[in-house]
């Protein structure tokens, strides 16, 4: 496996130019499917919130210990590693602000498909890999990468249509930020993500800060300002602060009331959401019944539904066989991503080989 470090242009939330950090992962097997190599354009699952936690820098580590006493586990690099080693090509985004000056803005719709749709314009123009502009794309992603690749494949029939983009996996995507944070409320280790994702928010949409600023007490500001540098989901033993947000707030009501109670927070937090627009590829969505955790199944319908809906051609995958475990921000959630590998790679093999798309729309399950 070869690797090359990229720097490529990109576009924030606000459709303003920015850059992003990726690396493309050339393979050592031969492609032996039809036409040219293909190349997937990997979303990576949640890492953290500082420039050390970019997907990438882990690509070496199947196993990350983090100070002072956590365990992190790279899922990625397995599914990764399948990938190459059946001939395809491999373009993997750090998302805007991992590798690069500024705060990662944790489960942003549009920079997330910004970034991944991204990173394979600037995989597909190196020299010297046997790729091109007429290069066959899939688009790839579980957990965070899930709605990574879900808002991929929702942007790109209008901001990257020159890509060849044949499908989009989108495995265990949360829908929502806003639910994530009601339904995460108080659950053991998940302080973190909420941290991101309203640190995203404040550094993205300034006119949402003086509402925080406001709502926030003491130990509410101490979590978002100590979760930034922080990697992984190993983070529960790191933070020992209260899990339950009512005890985060001047008001003491929980984060999700004190957001649906402000204009600002609320309109930026929406513009997250999935399920607006239908992709013009086909999908593959995975999803847990049991996934109580980031993506619960209900959500996942509801943005299949959507799609389908908008005529978009989705297989959604309920997958009933992981049962429910129970352990904060991992669980249920995590242990799933290992039925999905299989099955997934065969149907991004079998979009490459022009193999007709499996639509359950009618019948969603």
């Amino acid at each position: 496996m070869g690797s090359t470090r990229l720097t490529y242009a990109s576009t924030d939330t606000h459709d303003a130019p920015t850059t992003v950090v990726g690396t493309y992962l050339e393979p050592l097997q031969p492609w032996t499917g039809p036409g040219e190599r293909p190349l997937v354009a990997y979303a990576g699952g949640t890492q953290g919130q500082g420039a050390e936690c970019a997907p990438s820098a882990m690509l070496s580590q199947v196993i990350r210990y983090q100070p002072p006493a956590d365990v992190v586990f790279e899922y990625d690099v397995i599914a990764i590693y399948q990938l190459l080693s059946r001939g395809m090509a491999v373009v993997m985004t750090d998302y805007h602000d991992l590798g690069t000056p500024g705060i990662h803005n944790f489960l942003n719709r549009k920079t997330q498909g910004y970034a991944v749709l991204d990173s394979a314009r600037a995989a597909l123009r190196l020299p010297g890999t046997g790729l091109g502009p007429e290069s066959p794309v899939v688009l790839y992603g579980y957990s965070q990468g899930g709605m990574a690749s879900a808002a991929a494949a929702e942007l790109q029939p209008k901001y990257a249509p020159e890509l060849n983009v044949r499908g989009a996996y989108v495995g265990g995507p949360p829908v929502s930020p806003q639910d994530f944070i009601a339904r995460s409320d108080g659950r053991p280790g998940v302080a973190p993500a909420i941290a991101w994702i309203l640190n995203g928010i404040a550094a993205d949409y300034p006119d949402t800060r003086p509402a925080l600023d406001a709502a926030l007490n003491d130990t509410g500001k101490a979590i978002m300002r100590d979760s930034i540098g922080k990697c992984g989901g190993g983070l529960s033993s790191t933070f020992a602060q209260p899990q339950n947000t009512s005890q985060w707030t001047t008001s003491g009501q929980p984060l999700a009331v004190v957001i649906d109670g402000s204009p600002e927070l609320k309109k930026a937090l929406d513009e997250q959401r999935l399920g607006g627009s239908a992709p013009s590829v086909p999908v593959r969505i995975y999803s847990a019944r049991n996934d109580d955790g980031p993506a619960p199944y209900p959500a996942v319908h509801g943005m299949a539904s959507s799609w389908c809906s908008g005529g978009a051609a989705v297989q959604l995958d309920s997958d009933a066989s992981v049962p429910a475990i129970s352990a904060g921000f991992l669980g249920t959630h995590d242990v799933a991503f290992f039925p999905s590998l299989s099955t997934s790679q065969q149907w991004v093999t079998d979009r490459l080989a022009d193999v007709p798309a499996p639509v359950n729309c009618a019948a969603l399950p």
